[in-house]
């Protein structure tokens, strides 16, 4: 087994990164779902918790190849750097702030360089350098997407190449999205089970963003698509199609059930101690949430590490922490690093793993 590096940012730079919010993420103790009811990251989260499962022998190493490559070898922790926004949020919007990334290469060297798990994207990025990378970096091919040309725009995922042409390139994993809660969410959940299941036959692992889409979410200003009781069910349901991780946006609010209940709709189902118990008004409560429902830490939940902005360090230490803390497996973090120069986006990935190897940081 592969073994971690030591973390070069310590507890105290970690504490600064976070500032004002240091005391209320580091020192909370949680008091909703306990700590030892989760399955937790460890060193040997593949043999103790993924062996128990129906995946096979081939399925099982490549997920090891992805647990046991980079600066987080042997934790069973995941640093994973996507960039499938060309095509998501158009190439010239996601890469002019630096041009470089147009080349597949460039990607994939910043995962090299960034000490990365593993490194996410599009049948055409990951294609174009297979020949060159694919035995030095776990790849995972991102197998659908919201194309933003059709006019007016569209919101839907849709597939843009098949499981066998991932693992002919060497893939050890797959990655999807869901958009649950859009008109198109029934489609997109077929597709991506019948992917997924195909995958798994073949010996690749499979990554699920199971992300609520609809524009019905917002209410009275708040946008419930990252309410802790949508995203931890749409957890729920991507684990169910047997996902071996998901990914999810951090949760900003709570009570989506219960604002899109109100008048005179009716949505889903809810039981009121969702909110009183298996939740709080922390973030690290909210998340962990989260992590309960992905069979309780069994499917491990990787955080998305947002869109770029004028405080990206800061932002990407206090997303690590509350993942880190609620129970969840890590980052997949993408725009904080590629739009910025390689050295500075290598420099990012490595801060955000180097929460995970900081034994000072642990569990609430």
């Amino acid at each position: 087994m592969a073994v971690a590096t030591a973390p070069s940012t310590t507890f105290s730079q970690i504490q600064e990164y976070l500032g004002d919010k240091a005391e209320y993420l580091l020192d909370h103790t949680s008091s909703t779902i306990s700590k030892d009811s989760l399955y937790l990251p460890g060193p040997e989260f593949v043999s103790e918790v993924y062996t128990q499962t129906d995946r096979s022998p081939q399925v099982l190493r490549s997920i090891s190849q992805m647990f046991n490559h980079g600066r987080l070898a042997g934790t069973g922790y995941l640093s994973i750097l996507p960039v499938d926004q060309g095509i998501e949020h158009s190439a010239g919007a996601s890469f002019a702030p630096n041009p470089v990334y147009f080349d597949p290469a460039k990607i994939v060297e910043l995962a090299i360089e960034g000490g990365c798990n593993a490194v996410t994207s599009t049948f055409g990025v990951l294609g174009a350098v297979a020949r060159k990378y694919a035995h030095k970096i776990p790849f995972m091919v991102k197998i659908n997407h919201n194309e933003l040309v059709t006019y007016p725009n569209t919101f839907d995922q849709i597939m843009f190449g098949n499981i066998k042409e991932a693992w002919n390139m060497g893939a050890v994993a797959v990655g999807a999205t869901v958009y649950f809660g859009s008109p198109e969410s029934a489609r997109q959940l077929v597709d991506v089970a019948e992917a997924f299941a195909y995958a798994h036959e073949l010996g690749m692992a499979t990554v699920l963003w199971c992300y609520m889409r609809n524009p019905e979410f917002s209410i009275d200003g708040t946008n419930y698509e990252t309410a802790a009781d949508l995203t931890g069910q749409a957890n729920h349901l991507g684990v169910t199609i047997q996902a071996d991780i998901v990914k999810q946006k951090l949760p900003t609010t709570n009570g989506g059930f219960k604002a899109l209940n109100s008048g005179n709709s009716s949505y889903g189902k809810l039981d009121k101690r969702i909110y009183t118990e298996l939740t709080s008004e922390h973030p690290i409560d909210l998340t962990r949430y989260q992590v309960a429902n992905g069979y309780m830490g069994r499917i491990g939940l990787i955080s998305s590490g947002g869109a770029s902005g004028a405080n990206d360090f800061a932002e990407a230490v206090v997303t690590a922490v509350i993942n880190k803390r609620a129970g969840g497996t890590g980052l997949i973090s993408g725009r904080k690093a590629f739009q910025r120069p390689m050295a500075e986006g290598a420099q990012l990935l490595n801060l955000i793993q180097d929460v995970y190897l900081c034994e000072d940081v642990t569990i609430a």
